[in-house]
């Protein structure tokens, strides 16, 4: 709630007229459309998807407009996250290719690496996880190219997850312990809640499933959530607790835990995440 409130008044006391001049005289990134950016990702963080995907695309419209490639190219990139998140994985697809080739022509190096992997990640989401691991370890390979350090406890736990889907589980626990490192060692704590969630889910789909392990990371990652108002992390953490305790049989339990925290958004019911919680609820009434 913090980060929003800062962002919120960045964005209150910013004159494109006023401020505006040094990005273009400079070739730097624009003040107005990083800001709504980086906006959309707490925005959607916080449990607010619709207006998280209405700053990205606003962001996106400045960028645009503004004729700066440096701005184009970073809220390209800050904002196919925020479309990954509400499961545009097409759209953010599009906006990817589109950075990687603008970031090419430029020869602006640091933004092939996010557009790689963010590529990598829709691969995995939609399906292709073999695909997904090479592009997402070229793409980070790319980044670190750069000196860049950000991203890394995400993309560790990314490449985790798609490990355990092609059933290379020794790798997906080397990749999720790494994550979990990572968090730690560079305090990038965004992803963290979800990094524990992930890592319930390998403990399920492990060759010998472990749910009192799983069952720990998932009560790990709503206790991180909840200690950062991170709605959206709480909402996937819950889901799958849910879905572990409906498979134990213990449906009131699922549909207990996961009623109230659905029942606080006001907003985004057509995103994935509400979705899939919504059909997971009328799954446990029945």
């Amino acid at each position: 709630m913090e980060s929003r409130a800062h962002l919120d008044r960045a964005i209150a006391l910013y004159d494109p007229a006023e401020h505006g001049a040094p990005a273009t005289r400079f070739g730097s990134v624009g003040t107005g459309p990083l800001v709504l950016s980086t906006r959309s990702n707490v925005l959607w963080t916080l449990g607010y998807p619709e207006a998280a995907l209405a700053d990205a695309e606003q962001a996106l419209k400045e960028a645009r407009e503004s004729g700066q490639a440096a701005s184009l190219m970073n809220a390209m990139a800050i904002t196919s996250w925020t479309l990954i998140l509400c499961g545009n994985y097409e759209t953010a697809r599009v906006q990817c290719e589109e950075l990687f080739a603008l970031a090419d022509k430029k020869g602006a190096d640091q933004w092939k690496g996010p557009a790689i992997m963010h590529r990598g990640r829709i691969l995995v989401l939609t399906g292709n996880p073999t695909d997904g691991v090479q592009t997402i370890t070229s793409g980070r390979a790319a980044w670190q190219l750069t000196g860049a350090t950000l991203l890394l406890p995400a993309t560790s736990a990314f490449l985790a997850q798609a490990h355990a889907q092609t059933g290379h589980f020794d790798d997906a626990w080397r990749c999720i312990h790494e994550a979990m490192t990572a968090v730690e060692a560079t305090k990038e704590r965004w992803h963290q809640a979800d990094i524990a969630r992930m890592a319930g889910e390998i403990a399920l789909k492990s060759p010998t499933p472990d749910a009192a392990k799983a069952e720990a990371y998932f009560e790990r990652a709503l206790t991180v959530a909840r200690s950062q108002q991170a709605k959206s992390w709480e909402l996937r953490a819950a889901m799958s607790m849910a879905r572990l305790w409906r498979d134990q049989g213990k449906r009131d339990e699922a549909r207990n835990l996961l009623a109230p925290i659905y029942g606080w958004f006001t907003e985004g019911f057509d995103t994935l995440d509400l979705k899939e919680a919504n059909a997971l609820l009328t799954e446990l009434a029945t």
